[in-house]
């Protein structure tokens, strides 16, 4: 005999998720999907990453797209079962219990507040690159920077979401233009520098592997980065009117996005100048362009870069808003957070979020050397953990599925469950290729593990009280008076 499946919404709703308004529409979520995928990883950190691996590195982008589109494909199953603003800490809640979502909530809010120290701080040095900025103190900068976005997310649901598609209209337009340049460079055969394109670029270089295949694993570590926010897409559902139709949708499209935008981004640098000619000191579109001659190639490109900072800022408190509320209502944030404005906008949240990035600008000033490499590197185990957390929800999702307990929905990921544990086991690859990595940071940031750690057990314990409390209650805490 099957056993009863749970239908009580009170075993399966979240009491964070109640005040928001439905304002994103499919365009907004669409848009949103593309540019969680596309960020200053492509358009700075590529140029780095080819010195280091070369052509292959095409193949890394690949590689960790696959695994991306993973996350998110397990992701919209979850969010297709029930859509939710607290997205993955909300399903960590459901399947794996309050400890599994307060882990997943905090290093997630640890991330997005570590992304946005680097953010605001990126988003001052871009600035300073035209002369008539160049007398205004960057910290200036980086504060204004942080109350403009600040304002539009404190303003409405709708405000960010136009915010986010106007950015990523520009990441995607840069992206575009620059393919159909190198196109057209190639049917040519137009010079570039005194250089032909061409395959032969590649061939007479050392190939697709010109360095070996170890650089290529020891670079998947920063190529993993680049895909960081590509889960956004699961905190929006609770505020688009039909998520089960706009979110399958979004979902998919994120593989050929990745295909085009940046593994044929990669082969078209390499096809359009030696990979030695690419480097960490210049964005890799930028080299290309600027050989070309093409005037104000330097400043188009900083620009897209500053959309793309700007974009990731924006992103960051949007996320962390919702996520700090759906939380706090479980007990497991402050309480504060829970607080909603009569806009439907989690503004404690965001405030909070705000202030820890204010940090980033004393930082800066602190450790000017060390900053960056701080921030990225708590930054970069919080993804990593925020996608482990997903595919383990999603194993235990369905196994309650396989036991009769609840329906998969007709969304999903395939190959369960060897596709979680394959990724599961990449994830952790990833870990220890940070380890051996010994001429970056990588190994710094795998011995951040253990404070974290620390913290977030004290944590657990200063809050296990008030959790235990509001699992105990009838009811769940209503929405603060001030919403």
């Amino acid at each position: 005999m099957s056993k009863e499946i749970l239908e009580d919404p009170r075993e399966v709703s979240d009491a964070g998720d109640a005040g928001y308004s439905k304002a994103l529409k499919p365009r907004h979520i669409s848009m949103i999907a593309i540019g969680g995928a596309i960020g200053t990883g492509l358009f700075l950190g590529a140029g780095g990453s080819l010195a280091k691996a070369g052509p292959a590195l095409a193949f890394a982008y690949a590689i960790c797209g696959v695994f991306a589109f993973f996350v998110v494909r397990a992701l919209g199953e979850l969010v297709v079962h029930r859509p939710s603003s607290g997205s993955f800490v909300s399903y960590a809640r459901e399947f794996l219990g309050e400890k599994g979502a307060y882990v997943a909530g905090w290093m997630y809010v640890l991330n997005w507040a570590s992304a946005g120290m680097a953010d605001i701080t990126a988003v001052a040095l871009y600035v300073h690159y035209w002369s008539m900025f160049t007398t205004v103190p960057q910290w200036l900068l980086a504060l204004i920077a942080l109350a403009i976005v600040l304002a539009i997310n404190l303003i409405s649901v709708k405000m960010f979401g136009e915010m986010e598609f106007w950015f990523a209209i520009v990441k995607v337009a840069a992206i575009v233009v620059f393919l159909g340049i190198g196109i057209w460079l190639l049917v040519t055969r137009h010079p570039i520098d005194g250089t032909t394109p061409g395959y032969s670029l590649i061939s007479d270089n050392g190939g697709f592997f010109p360095l070996g295949v170890l650089p290529v694993i020891l670079v998947m570590q920063t190529v993993l980065f680049a895909y960081a926010a590509v889960e956004m897409v699961g905190v929006t559902a609770g505020e688009t009117e039909d998520p089960h139709t706009v979110v399958p949708k979004a979902v998919n499209s994120i593989m050929w996005r990745v295909a085009i935008f940046y593994v044929g981004s990669v082969l078209m640098l390499t096809l359009l100048l030696p990979w030695t000619a690419y480097s960490a000191d210049q964005s890799p579109f930028v080299t290309v362009l600027s050989k070309l001659g093409v005037p104000a190639a330097g400043g188009v490109m900083n620009l897209v870069v500053l959309t793309a900072a700007m974009s990731s800022l924006n992103s960051g408190l949007y996320t962390t808003g919702r996520i700090l509320r759906s939380m706090s209502m479980a007990g497991s944030a402050p309480g504060f957070t829970a607080r909603m404005s009569k806009r439907h906008v989690p503004y404690a949240g965001i405030l909070l979020t705000s202030t820890v990035v204010l940090l980033g600008v004393a930082l800066n000033a602190w450790l000017p050397d060390k900053a960056f490499a701080i921030v990225t590197n708590i930054s970069a185990l919080g993804v990593i953990s925020t996608w482990t957390m997903i595919m383990v929800c999603h194993l235990v999702f369905v196994r309650q599925a396989k036991q009769g307990l609840i329906d998969r929905p007709a969304f999903q990921l395939w190959a369960s469950p060897w596709i979680e544990l394959a990724t599961i086991a990449f994830l952790a690859g990833v870990v220890v290729m940070m380890w051996f990595d010994t001429d970056g940071t990588g190994r710094d940031t795998v011995m951040l593990v253990v404070p974290i750690a620390a913290a977030l057990t004290l944590g657990w314990y200063a809050v296990r009280g008030r959790v235990r409390g509001i699992e105990s209650a009838e009811q769940p805490p209503p929405v603060d008076p001030l919403g």
